[in-house]
């Protein structure tokens, strides 16, 4: 299991330890953990606090009326969430996040966080930077899901996104953050129908799969 401490994540880079130390004493860091499927925020609250994961992975999710859940992304070790709300006070949560795994979470204060010491100190500035960084990079996540799920089909979807995963790779075998059920959630189809899928392109020689690895066999396929 990857294990993160903060000053290895991209919020705190740049950032020595004895600082980062000191910045987590005033941002009020509270560490806490999680179970597999455990919540750990809820659409309809408010946050004020961000969390940065330190182990496991947590989902970030949105449910309809009847239940049926689309994942919007996937956040593991050394990476934030719900950063957007927590310095937003007051506005409720779009979203569920919910334990993918086992994790450990540290929970951080958005308000001193956007509110630079007394003292005005160069750590405090850079960990803004980092966080305003951080931010544009979960702008480009979104994005990229807007590309994942724009084709009609769950083959132009699923060879999209595995598209996408093997060039960010640099290699044709490759891992995902997801499982089956996560996976046709994030894509927005049903998991039968993505199995069933994925069943069609293993027998057309297009790909290899094995749980969460992939590896792809031809080019030129047509989405």
């Amino acid at each position: 299991m990857d294990v993160f401490t903060p000053e290895e994540s991209a919020l705190f880079r740049g950032i020595s330890r004895p600082e980062t130390e000191a910045l987590l004493q005033c941002l009020g860091a509270e560490r806490r953990t999680y179970g597999k499927g455990e919540r750990v925020l809820r659409a309809g609250d408010t946050a004020e606090k961000l969390g940065l994961v330190l182990t496991g992975r947590v989902l970030i999710e949105r449910s309809d009326f009847w239940g049926n859940t689309a994942v919007l992304d996937s956040v593991g070790p050394g990476r934030i969430f719900a950063e957007t709300y927590a310095c937003t006070p007051g506005e409720p949560l779009m979203v569920d996040v919910t334990a993918g795994e086992a994790s450990e979470i540290l929970f951080l204060r958005a308000g001193q966080v956007l509110t630079p010491c007394a003292r005005g100190c160069g750590a405090h500035t850079r960990l803004l930077q980092n966080l305003l960084a951080i931010s544009v990079q979960k702008n480009l996540r979104l994005s990229r899901k807007i590309f994942h799920t724009a084709p009609k089909t769950i083959r132009g979807r699923l060879l999209t996104y595995l598209s996408d995963q093997a060039v960010r790779s640099g290699s044709r075998s490759f891992t995902i953050p997801f499982d089956r059920q996560q996976l046709a959630d994030y894509l927005n189809v049903d998991r039968s129908a993505l199995s069933a899928e994925l069943g069609k392109l293993r027998r057309e020689g297009i790909l290899l799969a094995e749980r969460n690895r992939f590896t792809l066999l031809k080019d030129g396929m047509e989405l």
